[in-house]
């Protein structure tokens, strides 16, 4: 849990209508408290606290998860000095996402403020500690005062402008971060998603209808096409059937005379045997025939289910035994293919993990969203192809499109550490690159960095960030937008 406490002064008595005279002090000055919880935003405006006096507090709750505004839900505030200690509770918001309390201290001192969230979603509680209460609101305004977050480059973004729009701040941490190998990586169907259906004997290939396209999606033992070899003046199919029908007959009617000699030991054990061995092999071959083959024809069908990934002979053009015909693959597993120079080789050992952006949408996931894993690298490169190959397994859990290519940032295990921020926080200006810090959850500080590399999701930062710091990582441009707007009062935009 994380909490910032600054103040912001000439504000409120200007831009705000509250319909209440919890304001009206000597001064105007705005405390503005910051709290995280695992699952909650809050951040509070209140006046300065003064034991005696009423002090309204106007508290934004957003989730995390979307950084969007609570709807609904009971929230208690407790505010404790010491074993002295005051609550208030609202069963809903005041306006979306706000909820306004009025809290009036008994004691000075330095306590804490407490809330206690129950909502739909469950229970949660936030702390604010260091909550000082004065004696007397001269003390309690210097220090307001004192506090107040100031930036000659800061810009405005209230939480009723964040609300509306795709935004979200996250922390810069110190990380381990290793070397990162930027490439392209080919999608391949994995050895055991794919099947390549082959015609059993010579033949016209016929296909039943005109649906077996690639992309189709059939069914395991679903027929395919049939190969007819019908007409075929050498190696007939009805031919081939009525010789294995009639060596079956024969075999059959040779095997039992001779049991019945060998009954009166006319005939020796080996003939017996021999007999019979040549009578399987003509039963086998019949029923192999007489299964598969009807009229002349032999029907294939699809021995996974899947889809059409390669239709490889005409319909009516003629193929040969073994002969492939069309491709069938489940579309599930999937091989990323990458092909790297030699300098990095002795990296190849040591990746830990990759990211992998789709060039189509520019989304990306990492490689434990997908379910991977490193399969293998090259061990040697030739002349031919000078570039070793590094293999991912991983499961089509995006869509992905076997064929085409995306963009992998592999990285690789180290022992170093850097400060990172999310891709998404950096903007550039002119060639220089800047973020933007929260000094408040609606003040922000237009802060120059300077960038080292990228795994597709977070950047190392060389300079102008610390660990720790708060910064946009959604909707940076739109920050940036209300700074070019000119507004710098940090409650520009609330009617409360």
């Amino acid at each position: 849990m994380a909490v910032v406490i600054a103040a912001m002064t000439g504000g409120c008595g200007n831009n705000h209508s509250h319909g209440t005279d919890a304001h009206d002090h000597a001064h105007d000055e705005t405390l503005q408290l910051t709290a995280y919880s695992a699952d909650f935003e809050v951040f509070a405006e209140a006046t300065p606290f003064v034991a005696g006096q009423p002090s309204e507090i106007l508290a934004h709750f957003s989730f995390l998860k979307d950084f969007k505004p609570i709807t609904e839900g009971k929230i208690i505030i407790s505010l404790i000095v010491g074993t002295d200690g005051i609550r208030q509770t609202l069963n809903e918001p005041t306006r979306q996402g706000i909820y306004l309390f009025r809290l009036t201290p008994a004691i000075a001192g330095t306590g804490r403020i407490i809330f206690d969230i129950e909502t739909s979603a469950g229970k949660s509680q936030i702390v604010m500690p260091n909550i000082t209460v004065y004696t007397n609101e001269h003390d309690a305004h210097e220090a307001a005062t004192d506090a107040a977050a100031t930036s000659v480059n800061g810009a405005v973004f209230t939480k009723e402008q964040s609300w509306k729009v795709d935004f979200a701040t996250d922390v810069a941490r110190r990380e381990p971060f290793g070397q990162v190998i930027r490439t392209t990586a080919q999608i391949l169907p994995s050895q055991g998603d794919q099947r390549i259906v082959a015609a059993q004997t010579g033949g016209v290939a016929i296909f039943p209808n005109e649906n077996i396209v690639e992309g189709k999606a059939v069914n395991a033992g679903q027929l395919l096409f049939t190969i007819d070899a019908s007409g075929m003046a050498d190696n007939n199919l009805a031919v081939r059937l009525a010789e294995a029908e009639s060596e079956y007959i024969r075999a059959k009617a040779e095997y039992e005379r001779k049991t019945e000699l060998a009954k009166e030991n006319i005939v020796t054990q080996s003939d017996l045997l021999q007999a019979k061995t040549d009578f399987a092999n003509a039963e086998a071959n019949y029923n192999n025939l007489n299964r598969n083959f009807s009229a002349g024809r032999q029907n294939i069908i699809s021995p996974i289910g899947g889809y059409v990934t390669g239709v490889l002979v005409q319909n009516g053009q003629f193929v040969e035994a073994g002969q492939p015909v069309l491709i069938v693959s489940q579309n599930r597993d999937l091989f990323l293919k990458a092909e790297l120079q030699p300098r990095f080789f002795d990296l190849l050992g040591n990746i830990t993990s990759a990211n992998i952006r789709l060039l189509n949408s520019n989304r990306i996931y990492s490689l434990e969203e997908l379910g991977g894993r490193v399969l293998s690298y090259g061990k040697s490169a030739d002349i031919n192809n000078p570039l070793i190959p590094v293999t991912f397994q991983v499961n089509n859990r995006a869509d992905l499109l076997a064929g085409s290519f995306v963009e992998m940032f592999i990285k690789t295990q180290t022992n170093a550490q850097a400060v990172t921020v999310p891709n998404e926080a950096i903007i550039e200006e002119m060639g220089n690159y800047f973020v933007f810090v929260q000094l408040t959850p609606e003040f922000f500080e237009k802060t120059l960095i300077k960038k080292g590399v990228t795994d597709g999701i977070r950047t190392e930062i060389t300079a102008g960030v610390s660990a720790g710091d708060r910064v946009v990582s959604k909707g940076a441009i739109l920050v940036k937008l209300a700074q070019a707007s000119g507004a710098l009062d940090a409650h520009a935009g609330h009617v409360h």
